[in-house]
């Protein structure tokens, strides 16, 4: 078991394809994909344990299929249609990201359906068991392998990079539900990893710290983005990634593994969304 840094856009600390025997979780964006298939080298894998379908986790899931046809894929099945035809993921990615769509996750490519393994959570695939977590993503599961006691939790756990005395929960528009947030982390608390397999970046070696402190932080993010303005939150961000930073090159890294602005309107969004549903109840 190993992580491979993909080194996004030239830069280290920022994704992490987790590789286990011969299945790889989350390969990251197509952008990074030389990269990804260096470190692989003669090594075929078998299949692709997709914690969620956003393109810094998710983006070379169908170049890979084009190219070893056999590889199975499994995700969530409420993110299933979306690889099978990723035009609304696109549509949806495009309006957040503009212009650099192509420069950060490289080619989407439609995964052929037959390769498409749904899950719904409950499941045990590949040694490794399976628990429906959304709050960061509706279409987010994480999975436990048995015999490593190793959980992988795609951005359910939040980003904590070397370098970084900070954890960050990674809240981009438009899932971004913190009551089912914290459910999920109960369900990851209740597997008693020994460790966590996080993609934003490395391993966590003492795990249930790790989830009570990204508990804490992710109420406090909710909070700020509440009672700030986007330019605020975005300059408090920055400013305490900074603070909380060995170096400039480090606090680099986690900015681009959580850019404050989408931070930001991912909670301005479930406020939004949190306000509309009291009002409809009221």
């Amino acid at each position: 078991m190993r992580v491979i840094d993909v080194e996004h856009l030239g830069r280290p600390h920022v994704i992490g394809c987790w590789q286990v025997g011969d299945a790889l979780v989350d390969p990251g964006p197509e952008s990074s994909l030389q990269t990804l298939l260096a470190a692989l080298g003669d090594e075929r894998p078998r299949a692709l344990l997709l914690t969620h379908i956003h393109l810094d986790h998710a983006a070379a899931t169908g170049a890979l299929v084009r190219r070893w046809p056999e590889l199975e894929v499994y995700v969530h099945e409420r993110g299933a249609p979306h690889l099978i035809d990723p035009s609304r993921l696109l549509a949806s990615a495009e309006r957040l990201y503009g212009d650099a769509m192509e420069r950060l996750w490289g080619e989407i490519v439609p995964v052929p359906e037959a390769n498409v393994k749904p899950l719904a959570g409950g499941e045990t695939v590949l040694g490794m068991r399976v628990a429906y977590t959304p709050g960061h993503a509706s279409h987010h599961v994480s999975y436990l392998h048995e015999e490593t006691g190793t959980a992988f939790v795609g951005d359910i756990a939040g980003a904590a990079i070397p370098g970084v005395d900070l954890i960050v929960p990674p809240t981009p528009p438009p899932d971004i539900d913190i009551e089912a947030w914290l459910d999920s982390l109960g369900a990851v608390e209740a597997w008693r990893p020994e460790r966590l397999a996080l993609t934003h970046f490395g391993a966590i070696d003492d795990p249930l710290p790790h989830l009570a402190t990204l508990r804490e932080r992710l109420g406090e993010e909710a909070v700020l983005a509440r009672d700030l303005s986007e330019a605020e939150y975005e300059a408090r961000h920055r400013e305490r990634v900074a603070a909380s930073a060995e170096s400039e090159a480090a606090a680099e890294e986690m900015i681009q593994c959580v850019p404050p602005q989408y931070q930001w309107r991912g909670l301005d969004r479930y406020w939004r969304k949190r306000a509309e549903r009291e009002t409809s109840n009221a």
